[in-house]
């Protein structure tokens, strides 16, 4: 075959094989030569001048992995067209086959061998070139390494190359990770060969792991490629040492013992360098390093490539050789050390290598491992406790799990009595409680659950409870101080008999405390014993005592017995750590506040030094001094621990905002937890029950540095929600925000200042937050909520409005004076009473109840929304929504109840509606209030909103701020009422459609408001009770009345229950007051008060029912009487005498009911003539009023009787106040004094005689005795209204005047009636002998019967001698002053008697009275005869003074006994 000379190519020219052929191909004509035969002829060409090298590159470009070196080392998987090469490639290997085989002959080699000499130069070549030490190849390095690669894979598929004979040589030439990587990943050399050749590629492959991990790449492409080799060899390693191998043989066996040995040797680098201490600089590159190798283990798990089962084994066996490599430390040691090792100490890298780990198992199997591991190695304590915190973080069932393995570690150490698991046990728990209580419970709840009770694992017999104190005796010299108070305070159950085991145990550990100058004697008064903190800094402890004082002092009013303890039993204590920190240097508030207080009450009762007091207060000005001119004190270290914090907040928030992992989340909280510990030290617990947070009015925190932690908290968990909700809705944002709550619960005196924080914000600056600060309030109130009982209860200041909201705000189980749930009370902080507070009340509610929805399940939507904020949001939105009426309030027909909230995968829509900037507040109200489970909600009964709730509600609102104007609030009030509350069933909180039941609610709702205290906010948002929504609810109420009214009006038969106006009052006041509890007397007069007020805004025709008897109608009055007789008479003042309007507005209702029946003249008559024999105080009332009535009541009878005369009962009272009036106006005209009741007549002739100006007071006695003779009954009744203005006069002085007056007026009427003993009966109140004057006692109240005995003594000292002769010969007389003495003299020793302010040198006190009724008693016991007294009077008498006056009873014993006629005759 002949070719042409210019067509030959000169060795020197690069032209590729390819375009060889193509070229040639194209000169020749096909006719004359086939395609193989050009090949050949080709073939015989090139193999006269090739380089072997070269042309390993040349045939590479041609594969169709030319390139591709983005994949990692697989199981021998490979594309398809691997197996099915072009017929360029197969050309080109055929031909580089061929130049391997000339080249052989000559040289006299295998070509095998050849191929392996020159595949290595190539490599050699290329990875010499540059830097020899770089740990990874050049890109263009690595490029050409891949085409050699690929040109290799060629020759290994025809046979003619051996891999292990290419690692052979290349491990003598210093071989470079990254080739053997590309070499495995061409499936050229199997990781097997690499340890089968030399037994120190384990060690070679650890240094080239360390040299790479230390590597700090300077473009992406190095760090990608960087990753991409570590963790394919490290999948390789694990693939290899932990799956199953099918071959048995003893080299396949020694092949997994060194992958393990190398990942083992990495590991161990790993926890050195982890716990190396070295300098800054290399500490940097360490973490640098260790870092890269624990990404590794990540990458590991994740990868498909290994099988689940050899994940597992790998994790399982690294696991173990964490916690038990360099086992250097002793049990001691970490007694000691433990504080040391919580997860927020612990390094980040370790605490994230035990998650990579431990992610393929659950908390039982972990922990199970665990004990094992304990059991059968020596560990390394630090590494196993670190482990337990980890699992405890990120781990959500971590608490309960490893009580479970406390218990079983217990009952093994008691049941076999084995030290080891005893050790654990407690190492364990402690571990757990350093935590914080949100994750473990604390070790002194711990240590009592375990043994401070009879029941615990060392109960059972002597031999434990020895065990037990002998372990706890051996663990005192390695114990730190808190442990040793847990134990001492808190110690373990031991039998009275087994005492003494017990003290030898407490003195030796006080004992070891002493010895750390750790004291008992300077243990604080409130020592945290929680052994969950640090040991606190006596003056740090002095200071948690001051607060914990302070706190029982303003909640008792009592210095606590601790401090007085401490006073007199720990001195040095008091005088050197409580005083001075109790005394701190401070500007003094204006107004004492409760710290200033205590000091006050300290200072009284000489528990402070007089000299350090002064220094006190000098020091106190000096401070204010220094304010004042600008001087500020440095809060050392606050910047510092507030940067910390933020910065910590910062990374919450990204991790949020990445979605990170949950136990990314929990680690940065735990971190969090540690700062916040560090910065503000737990306050003491309380001694005995659950803790309860008192909230002040006000109450500012004095510690700065706590109120901007607070601050800070507050914004972190804002933003890390706005954060978090951009991502995702609240259902899938995971568990952050109830780890965020855990974590304020676990700093008790934190989540204190910061409900006084928001107890403060909310009603204060509520309507001035933005949208972002509202939403995230709202969802941080709702996380407090859903703790449930993790999170304390609240008790609200003494004066908040509980009383009169609780049922708009709280259960109905709650008690509104105890303490609350964290939610409700917080709820009462969200006024309603104003339109600004009620569009932020509204704006609030609505953002937590729909991130309640979105972020509960089903089952649990209760514990997510507090019902409180649901009512609120139930009464507010049809107020300030009418859209939302025409639904028919969320009582109406909801959504389908598929709907469920938080369920869905779709995001609800009243999330986006709120979060949504562009949607109206508006449209955000009336999507949540269409939402199906919103509505469903209102099923259930502690969410439904009641009538008494709502009135409750709108009665606090202030008219003149109110949102809508008058007659929108009458509008909506009334579509409220008639439309929403009177149709719905009782059972969901309406009315059932009883208009009686509608009025009986709206009247307690009044008398409700009426009781309420006062407003518990400062005076600028306070709620007045005035100005209030209270004359809407009236007209409300007198709207129901009438319409109530006329329906009865027009029944044909039975009984109008018309009565229950007085069933609401009676219901009300049906405890009848103690007389000795002034508080319940004044609660009883603030309710007829309040029910007399409503009562007159009422029409008087509503008061008397009208009874249907077949055809004949009358009226009802005994509901009136009955009412009038119980309870009126209690608050009437003066005593026994009604005010004139509700005297008016029950007559009107008599004369106006009356016009009912056939005859109402009549019916009036006999209704005035029930009155006058059942209810006196009326009868007495309308004849005192009737000057004043008159006119009233003629009108009202003409207009309904078309002008006939007065009804006769009517035309009575109309003569007796004639008679009365001419009797005072005329001196000598002898006027007839009308037929009536006497009392009827005292009545009309007290008014008239007490009020004349004209009558002249010597002409009194004369014209009284004009009447003696024949109206002698009149004559008491009379003395018995002038008796009632004296002790008026004494009760409610109004000067001397009006005693004298009173006193003249009774002696006057006394001096007539002393011979009969009529008179005598106003003093016996309590008899039950039937008189005509037993009226007198039903009138009077039940202070002026108590106090009858002073108006007694009063008069009768007054008079002359010859008129107490008269009345000491009257019957009964001695028996009632002896009786009213002693009644006199106990009321004194009881302090009943009236105490008012005299107005008068001349007027004379009570108390002198008593004096002078002794001298007047004895003297009408001397001027009596033996015979006034019967014998079992006498003795009566001599009993009663026998105990309370003995003169007074040996003085009736020598006057009044008979002479004894049978004493023995002296013979």
């Amino acid at each position: 075959m002949s070719l042409e000379p210019s067509s030959v190519l000169a060795p020197s020219q690069k032209t590729s094989l390819s375009s060889l052929l193509a070229s040639r191909a194209g000169k020749r004509p096909r006719e004359h030569l086939s395609g193989e035969e050009l090949q050949e002829a080709a073939i015989q060409l090139l193999n006269s001048n090739q380089n072997l090298s070269d042309l390993l590159l040349e045939v590479g470009q041609h594969s169709p992995k030319f390139g591709k070196v983005d994949h990692y080392w697989d199981s021998g998987e490979r594309d398809a067209f691997d197996h099915r090469p072009d017929p360029v490639q197969k050309t080109g290997a055929s031909f580089l086959l061929s130049e391997l085989k000339r080249q052989s002959q000559e040289l006299g080699v295998p070509v095998g061998v050849l191929s392996v000499k020159v595949v290595l130069e190539r490599v050699l070549e290329l990875t010499t070139e540059g830097d020899e030490d770089h740990v990874l190849l050049t890109s263009a390095q690595r490029a050409q390494l891949c085409v050699l690669l690929q040109s290799t894979r060629e020759l290994l598929s025809l046979g003619t190359f051996s891999p292990r004979l290419l690692w052979q040589e290349y491990w003598k030439a210093q071989p470079k990770l990254e080739v053997i990587y590309h070499l495995h990943a061409e499936n050229i050399l199997a990781l097997e060969d690499l340890f089968e050749s030399n037994d120190d590629v384990g060690s070679w492959l650890v240094k080239e792991f360390q040299a790479l991990c230390g590597l700090l790449p300077s473009q992406e492409e190095e760090e990608l490629t960087k990753q991409k080799i570590l963790s394919t060899v490290m999948c390789a390693l694990v693939r290899g040492g932990f799956e199953e191998a099918q071959d048995t043989a003893s080299s396949s066996r020694r092949f997994p013992q060194r992958c393990c040995s190398v990942l083992d040797n990495m590991l161990s680098w790993l926890l050195d360098s982890l716990s190396s201490s070295q300098g800054p600089q290399e500490q940097e590159e360490g973490k640098a390093a260790a870092m890269a190798w624990v990404g590794v283990f990540e990458a590991c798990v994740s990868h498909a490539s290994v099988l689940g089962q050899a994940l597992r084994r790998f994790s399982t066996r690294s696991l173990t050789h964490i916690l038990t490599h360099c086992p250097r430390l002793k049990v001691s040691d970490a007694i000691a050390m433990q504080n040391n090792w919580t997860f927020a100490k612990t390094n980040p890298l370790l605490t994230s290598l035990f998650c990579k780990l431990c992610v393929l198992f659950s908390m039982e199997e972990l922990l199970s491992h665990l004990q094992q591991v304990l059991e059968t190695h020596e560990v390394n304590w630090q590494h196993v406790l670190s482990c337990l915190s980890t699992l405890l973080v990120y781990h959500s069932d971590g608490q309960p799990c490893l009580k479970e393995m406390l218990s079983r570690l217990l009952s093994l150490a008691f049941e076999v009595y084995d030290l080891e698991s005893m050790i654990t046990a407690f190492l364990l728990a402690r571990q757990g409680a350093l935590e914080g209580s949100a994750l473990f419970p604390s070790y002194s709840d711990w240590f009592k659950l375990a043994f401070g009770g009879a029941s615990g694992y060392h109960g059972n017999s002597k031999k434990s409870l020895v065990f037990l104190l002998k372990f706890l005796s051996d663990l005192v010299p390695f114990d730190p101080p808190q442990y040793l108070k847990v134990h001492i305070l808190h110690p373990p159950y031991v039998p009275a008999k087994h005492r003494a085991l017990l003290q030898e145990y407490v003195s030796l550990a006080k004992t070891r405390l002493a010895d750390l100058k750790v004291s008992v004697e300077e243990m604080g008064l409130y020592e945290d014993v929680t052994g969950a903190a640090p040991t606190v800094l006596p003056q740090h402890q002095a200071q948690q005592d001051v607060e914990k004082a302070i706190s029982l002092f303003e909640s008792t009013g009592k210095i606590s017995a601790m401090v007085m303890e401490a006073s007199i039993f720990r001195r040095p204590y008091f005088l050197s750590r409580f005083l001075p920190a109790l005394l701190t240097p401070r500007v003094l508030p204006v107004k004492a506040d409760a710290r200033m207080n205590f000091i006050e009450a300290l200072r009284r009762a000489d528990k402070i030094p007089s000299a350090v007091y002064s220094s006190y207060t000098d020091s106190c000005h000096s401070e204010s001094q220094r304010q004042q001119c600008g001087v500020v004190r440095p809060l050392e270290g606050s910047e510092a621990v507030l940067a910390v914090l933020r910065s910590q907040l910062q990374e919450l928030r990204r991790l949020l905002s990445s979605g990170a992992n949950h136990g990314d989340v929990s680690a940065q909280l735990a971190r969090i937890s540690d700062t916040l510990s560090g910065a503000s030290p737990e306050p003491p617990e309380e001694a005995v029950g659950h803790h309860v947070i008192q909230l002040q009015t006000g109450a500012l925190c004095s510690n700065e540095l706590q109120t901007r932690l607070v601050n800070a908290l507050l914004r972190g968990f804002c933003q890390c929600l706005l954060d978090a909700s951009k991502a995702n809705p609240p259902n899938r944002q995971g568990t952050w925000a109830a780890q965020f709550v855990k974590l304020l619960l676990g700093h008790r005196r934190l989540l204190t200042s910061l409900l006084h924080r928001l107890w403060d914000l909310l009603p204060q600056q509520g309507p001035s937050l933005g949208a972002a600060h509202v939403l995230g309030l709202a969802a941080l109130l709702v996380q407090l909520h859903a703790a449930g009982p993790l999170c304390p209860m609240v008790q609200l200041p003494s004066s908040s409005p509980t009383t009169s909201s609780s049922s708009a705000s709280s259960s109905s189980s709650l008690d509104p004076c105890g303490p609350l749930p964290v939610s409700e009370a917080l709820n009462a902080a969200l006024l309603s009473h104003n339109s600004d507070h009620m569009n932020f009340s509204l704006r609030f509610c609505v953002a937590a109840v729909s991130y309640g929805l979105c972020s509960s399940h089903p089952e649990g939507v209760q514990q997510c929304i507090p019902s409180g904020l649901y009512k609120k949001l139930v009464y507010l939105v049809p107020r300030l929504v009418p859209e939302a009426r025409a639904e028919g309030g969320c009582k109406g027909r909801g959504q389908p109840e598929h709907l469920q909230p938080g369920g869905g995968a779709e995001e609800p829509g009243v999330w986006s509606c709120l979060t949504d900037p562009t949607v109206t507040l508006t449209a955000s109200v009336l999507e949540l209030w269409r939402y199906g489970p919103f509505r469903s909600l209102q099923k259930l009964p502690a969410y439904q909103l009641s009538f008494p709730e709502w009135l409750a509600l709108e009665l606090r609102v202030q008219r003149s701020q109110d949102a809508l104007s008058d007659p929108q609030r009458q509008e909506y009030e009334q579509w409220a009422c008639e439309q929403l509350y009177l149709p719905t069933a009782l059972g969901q909180g309406g009315c059932g459609g009883d208009v009686q039941s509608t009025c009986t609610h709206i009247l307690n709702a009044v008398m409700d408001m009426s009781t309420r205290p006062q407003s518990w906010l400062s005076p600028d948002h306070s709620v007045p009770l005035t100005d209030t929504c209270l004359p809407d609810v009236l007209s409300r109420l007198q709207e129901m009345v009438c319409e109530l009214q006329m329906t009865l009006r027009f029944q044909s038969s039975g009984r109008a229950d018309g009565h229950f106006l007085f069933d609401v009052v009676a219901g009300r006041c049906s405890k009848s007051p103690d007389s000795q509890d002034l508080g319940s007397e004044l609660s009883l007069q603030q309710t007829l008060h309040t029910w007399n007020r409503v009562i007159l805004a009422l029409p008087a025709l509503s008061l008397i029912p009208v009874k249907t008897e077949g055809a004949k109608r009358s009226l009802d009055c005994q509901p009136l009487i009955e009412h009038v007789n119980l309870y009126q008479r209690k608050v009437c003042s003066p005593a026994g005498l009604l005010p004139y309007p509700l005297t008016a507005h029950f007559l009107r209702g008599i004369v106006g009911a009356s016009m009912c029946c056939e005859r109402p003249a009549a019916s009036i008559n006999r209704a005035v003539s029930q009155i006058s024999q059942q209810c006196p105080l009326l009868l007495a009332s309308a004849g005192h009023w009737w000057g004043h009535l008159s006119p009233v009541l003629g009108s009202q009878w003409n207009r309904g009787s078309d002008g006939d005369f007065l009804p006769e009962k009517l035309q009575q009272l109309a003569d007796c106040h004639s008679w009365a009036c001419r009797w005072v106006s005329s001196s000598t005209s002898q006027s007839a004094v009308p037929s009536a009741p006497a009392l009827l007549l005292a009545a009309c002739l007290h008014q008239q005689w007490t009020s004349g100006l004209d009558i002249s007071p010597r002409s009194s006695p004369e014209r009284l005795a004009q009447l003696q003779q024949h109206h002698r009954p009149m004559l008491v009744f009379l003395l018995f209204f002038c008796m009632s203005d004296l002790l008026t006069a004494y009760l409610a002085p109004q000067g001397a005047e009006s005693v004298k007056q009173a006193q003249q007026q009774c002696c006057d009427i006394l001096t007539l009636l002393v011979d009969s003993a009529d008179w005598l009966h106003l003093f016996h109140s309590q008899s039950t002998e039937q008189n005509q004057y037993q009226s007198a006692t039903i009138i009077s109240t039940e202070e002026n019967n108590r106090l009858m005995p002073l108006a007694f003594y009063s008069l009768v000292p007054s008079l002359d001698a010859a008129v107490l002769n008269r009345a000491v010969s009257a019957p009964r007389f001695l028996y009632t002053a002896v009786l009213s003495y002693c009644k006199l003299l106990q009321l004194f020793l009881d302090g009943e008697t009236p105490k008012p302010r005299p107005v008068s040198s001349q007027q004379m006190d009570v108390s002198q009275v008593l004096s002078r009724a002794q001298q007047v008693l004895l003297k009408i016991i001397i001027l009596s005869s033996p015979g006034c007294l019967t014998h079992t009077q006498r003795t009566e008498l001599e009993e009663l003074c026998g105990e309370l006056d003995p003169e007074v009873a040996a003085t009736l014993s020598m006057q009044l006994s008979p002479p004894d006629l049978s004493q023995e005759m002296d013979f």
